[in-house]
């Protein structure tokens, strides 16, 4: 036969005998596949503001509470600077205890007709009571509101963009018990230029923000006996550096940690000059 033929035959012969040709079947795996996870999609909830700023800068202090600083003004006729001076000198640039804790970036105490949340903190005594807010931008509105009483009316009649005469003006009428008051105000707005948040007015514009500010003023007039009429704000411990005065010196001397007065103060480094003025209380 030929050979060729006997090839082509053979797998027939084969099929035809009943041999069973074994097919190997390759079986699916049973172990789990293990998937990598991808990367969450989802929207992440945004931090905080305490989370995203530590701590702030005197610039980024300034930069975040500026507009609230010109609202005020427009509404009372509080100089944007003036705000912006005392919330830099009595908070801290917004890092001390208070400002954290509290949203109270003014020092203001509780009075008898305060109703909100209190916070202690040793000042003039110890323990004494403050204000907590629900956020700064509350903080800022009541430090305007604290200010509509007789004892600082004649404040209001001034322009709105004369920091020099509000800075006077609140330490003639006993706002702060810190004799350099008025000069520390003066030389926050002049280092950091906050004047150039200040709005002038008309007269016009100047007439009808008085007539608005004196109706609150008196209608304040009857319940202010029943206030505490006292310093409005933290008492500010202002110590001015002497030769041989060091951080940890300080730190020991006011009860505060050497990284706190840092934080307060915004020091880089522990270099202190003869003459320089530290916020020493928290």
């Amino acid at each position: 036969m030929n050979k060729n033929l006997v090839l082509l035959l053979l797998p027939v012969l084969v099929s035809s005998c009943g041999s069973k040709i074994l097919i190997v079947k390759k079986e699916r795996s049973t172990r789990p596949i293990v998937e990598t996870p991808r990367p969450e999609t989802s929207k992440k909830e945004i931090p905080s503001e305490n989370v995203l700023i530590k701590k702030y800068t005197a610039l980024e202090y300034i930069d975040r509470f500026k507009n609230i600083a010109i609202a005020e003004m427009n509404e009372y006729g509080i100089p944007a600077s003036i705000t912006l001076a005392q919330g830099l000198l009595e908070s801290g640039s917004g890092n001390s205890t208070l400002a954290k804790e509290a949203n109270n970036h003014f020092g203001i105490k509780c009075t008898a007709e305060w109703k909100g949340k209190t916070i202690l903190q040793d000042d003039d005594a110890k323990n004494d009571c403050f204000r907590v807010y629900k956020s700064p931008e509350e903080s800022f509105r009541d430090h305007s509101e604290f200010l509509l009483r007789k004892r600082y009316a004649s404040l209001f009649e001034l322009n709105k963009d004369d920091y020099e005469g509000w800075a006077s003006g609140l330490k003639l009428a006993g706002y702060a018990t810190n004799p350099k008051y008025s000069e520390l105000l003066v030389s926050l707005v002049e280092r950091y230029q906050l004047n150039q948040y200040d709005r002038k007015e008309s007269k016009i514009e100047k007439i009808k923000r008085e007539d608005k500010v004196f109706t609150e003023i008196n209608g304040n007039i009857p319940s202010e006996s029943k206030l505490e009429i006292g310093k409005a704000t933290v008492a500010m411990k202002i110590h001015e550096i002497k030769a041989g005065d060091t951080l940890y010196s300080l730190s020991k001397r006011y009860g505060l940690t050497v990284e706190e007065i840092k934080i307060i103060n915004n020091l880089q480094s522990e270099n202190l000059k003869a003459g320089q003025l530290l916020l020493v209380s928290k």
